[in-house]
């Protein structure tokens, strides 16, 4: 068996990536709630640079303040926040990993107690008690993405990307159950993704081709249909000169939702699609060596972990030495968790995971 996880990987834009494992972009609130960069959130993903991953991203990163999903959030809204990620791009990259930062607006999922004020959407939601974003406001979002980014390449930052998942604000223009808009931005599926296309199309003209270029899309969950995402997958590959696209699978080896009597994993449907020298990364209960290897398998191009990453920080390492590497089983004790480079909020905020952390 051919154990590819330590091969080099050529981007489109002229970067490598020494290996096959990106760090999932983990949220863990440790930063401070003005947005910058902590050492407890330095320390965590300088940790897993150190450990061996090709490419660690930061937690979701918003680009404007309204935007902010949680507290304890590391922005990138302001240049008053570039100083910590000088900081945090350079050490990073010091471990020879590629440092790429996740572009992340909440949307209507932008809490009250966080944000002190009404949620943004791109049409009303009662529901979660936010307001539709006007026409200018929509232009505004677009060029505050492009901001984040010229902002992100200012701090020596390899690359972005654009979180287009997880019924955030993309995914909420992208929803035709959430999207009512009658504008160009909303109806049909051309208008729905109208805005993502607009953002990466305005990253990619202002921070050149030599810029490391990912979106995130998530298939299922949050009004999202595989097949719409399918097409704007396929859109983003033949049009818009990204480098790679990172599918958020919740799990890679299910059936999909939409169509049950498939004989096709979510995966499989995903990997049909014709990737051309775009790379493909999956996330979604990739665990062990054998995981990584049986997604490796499939055709994608490199994995995403995040729970086997918070585990042990040198996860590429371990598996690139032993094949059949399984991480240690849950729940595991606060000091382990520290051991493996987690603050106490951040131990905190994984109590959420069922039966990840032990209880005293």
């Amino acid at each position: 068996m051919n154990n590819h996880y330590s091969d080099v990987l050529n981007f489109n834009c002229g970067l490598q990536m020494k290996n096959r494992f990106m760090l999932a972009p983990l949220t863990n609130q440790q930063s401070h709630e003005n947005g910058k960069l902590s050492d407890d959130e330095y320390h965590w993903l300088a940790m897993r640079a150190q450990g061996g991953f090709g490419l660690v991203m930061t937690c979701a990163s918003h680009v404007q303040e309204i935007g902010k999903g949680f507290s304890g959030q590391l922005g990138i809204f302001s240049d008053d926040l570039i100083e910590g990620h000088t900081k945090l791009a350079s050490k990073i990259k010091s471990y020879g990993s590629l440092a790429v930062i996740q572009l992340h607006h909440a949307g209507m999922r932008s809490p009250f107690e966080v944000i002190k004020q009404q949620a943004v959407c791109p049409s009303d939601s009662e529901k979660h008690n936010a307001r539709a974003l006007t026409l200018d406001e929509v232009h505004q979002l677009k060029d505050d993405f492009i901001q984040a980014a010229i902002r992100a390449q200012k701090c020596g930052y390899n690359g972005v990307e654009v979180h287009g998942a997880h019924g955030y604000i993309l995914t909420q223009f992208l929803s035709d159950t959430i999207n009512k808009r009658k504008d160009r931005y909303g109806g049909s599926l051309e208008n729905r993704s109208r805005l993502l296309f607009e953002i990466v199309e305005g990253i990619r003209a202002a921070c050149g081709k030599e810029f490391l270029l990912g979106v995130r899309l998530s298939p299922e969950r949050f009004g999202m249909k595989l097949s719409e995402i399918k097409v704007i997958s396929q859109q983003l590959i033949d049009d818009y000169n990204i480098d790679f696209l990172d599918l958020s699978l919740w799990d890679c080896f299910k059936k999909p939702e939409e169509y049950p009597d498939s004989d096709k994993s979510l995966l499989q449907h995903i990997t049909d699609l014709n990737f051309k020298n775009v790379k493909l990364t999956v996330a979604g209960n990739i665990r062990t060596g054998d995981d990584v290897q049986n997604v490796l398998d499939s055709g994608v191009d490199f994995v995403t972990t995040g729970r086997s990453g918070i585990l042990h920080h040198d996860f590429p390492k371990r598996v690139i030495e032993n094949p059949n590497f399984k991480p240690i089983e849950n729940p595991v004790s606060e000091s382990y968790l520290k051991s493996e480079g987690l603050s106490n909020t951040f131990i905190d905020y994984m109590r959420r995971w069922d039966g990840f952390v032990a209880k005293h």
